[in-house]
């Protein structure tokens, strides 16, 4: 499971990023340690997603470099990434997470046990036997949640996790993730739900039209965003 490699920190230097002469990332330094959840907040577009993709590795900067835990290699070996709408396998509850493990290297004689875990810590126990793509939206989330904790991950990534959930669906899945964090687990997330951000971010980082505007404590960033960017943005006013 986990190795000795650390993915923390995270850091982006001067990282710009295009797509067929569009800049989606612009001159993007960030530094992500150990701590509290951090939250990414800012307008559709403002390149969030981008960033999280790079962070996993799944994308590389146009220039500029990213590194973790000092490393260039983008090797996910203690980091995994949520998207919004997850992909099920084709396997059930159980069948998903104990993929997952398999591919994280877990001993085959501690597979079982660890299923058992992580569905417990997801609330579906009950579930176990269904299959994954019969669950309700809610439900494959905290699934997925699960299948991401499988690879024992440093650093957990996610993209919008709750977007499209009803406030039920919403605090299960806030509630594996603050757990995951309370145990150690660094979570980088994105998410356009601000009582969200508030509930479980200890820092919040503002992006617009590719560029990081403001970086503070989450508590500070609400009572008195500097950025006219960020400003604008908690009043519901139209960033781009």
């Amino acid at each position: 499971m986990r190795g000795p490699v650390s993915e923390l920190p995270l850091v982006f230097e001067a990282v710009c990023y295009a797509v067929g002469g569009t800049q989606i990332l612009r001159s993007l330094d960030l530094t992500i340690a150990p701590g509290a959840p951090s939250a990414i907040i800012g307008p559709n577009g403002s390149g969030k997603t981008t960033l999280l993709r790079m962070a996993m590795g799944l994308l590389a900067p146009t220039s500029g470099r990213v590194t973790w835990g000092g490393q260039t290699d983008p090797a996910p070996r203690r980091r995994a990434i949520l998207f919004q709408r997850p992909v099920m396998l084709r396997r059930t509850a159980a069948g998903n997470i104990a993929y997952a493990l398999r591919q994280a290297g877990c001993p085959s004689a501690r597979v079982a046990g660890r299923v058992e875990e992580l569905l417990a810590q997801a609330g579906l126990s009950g579930l176990a036997s269904r299959p994954a793509r019969r669950l309700s939206g809610g439900e494959q989330q905290r699934l997925a949640l699960a299948r991401a904790l499988a690879r024992d991950p440093e650093l957990l990534l996610l993209d919008e996790p709750t977007a499209n959930l009803d406030p039920a669906a919403t605090r299960a899945v806030e509630d594996i993730v603050r757990i995951a964090a309370q145990s150690g687990v660094k979570i980088l997330m994105a998410s356009h739900d601000l009582g969200q951000v508030r509930r479980l971010a200890g820092d919040v980082r503002f992006m617009s039209a590719g560029a990081m505007h403001e970086s503070a404590p989450a508590a500070e960033f609400f009572q008195s965003a500097k950025s006219p960017e960020a400003q604008a943005f908690l009043r519901g006013d139209i960033v781009t």
